[in-house]
């Protein structure tokens, strides 16, 4: 799903999120104008499974990213922390996953900024604790997409943009470091 521009609007910040997965992860792009309006630019799943192994899998998300990142050109990337699962090799398969999303952004040279899952539901959500379907319809309400069908990899990515952007303007009005504000949200 995708809005027609590649470049963002004159005076606009673009911002990539990334929700990081082993079999699938989300990616979404939003633009933020001037005025701090949210607007939808593209949203999909990378779909990793069709890999061999693991490995590959690796070597798909990288190379479905820089394709994304060459054609789309975000200023700015936000991506989701691991989260404790039941399961030690799902977590440490999701840190590959997330691994690898992080260094195909940072040699771009891009800046990144991390969101634990509880600070991304308690900003779009006010709830730290929201489910899916919450969080997936404040996505729709913020980035007026109503009636959008949107894959829940991609709405949780542009949940993690959304975060960003709204933390990044609260820490443009109050003049604390971004990193500062995660922190105690974490």
């Amino acid at each position: 799903m995708s809005h027609p521009a590649s470049t963002p609007c004159p005076g606009a910040v673009r911002i990539l999120g990334i929700d990081p997965g082993s079999q699938r992860t989300g990616v979404g792009v939003i633009d933020v104008a001037a005025d701090g309006r949210c607007v939808f630019v593209h949203a999909r799943a990378l779909r990793l499974l069709d890999a061999e192994d693991f490995p590959s899998r690796l070597g798909l998300l990288c190379d479905g990213l820089e394709a994304l990142l060459d054609e789309w050109r975000p200023q700015q990337v936000a991506i989701e922390t691991v989260f404790m699962d039941k399961s030690a090799t799902s977590a440490l398969k999701l840190g590959h996953a997330r691994g690898a999303a992080l260094a195909t952004v940072v040699r771009r040279h891009l800046p990144v900024s991390e969101y634990p899952p509880r600070v991304i539901k308690q900003s779009l959500v006010g709830r730290g604790a929201a489910d899916k379907q919450q969080v997936q319809h404040m996505v729709r309400l913020l980035l007026n997409l109503p009636d959008a069908r949107l894959q829940a990899d991609a709405a949780d990515a542009l949940a993690v943009a959304l975060t960003h952007a709204h933390m990044s303007a609260t820490a443009s009005r109050t003049g604390v470091a971004t990193h500062l504000l995660r922190r105690r949200g974490a």
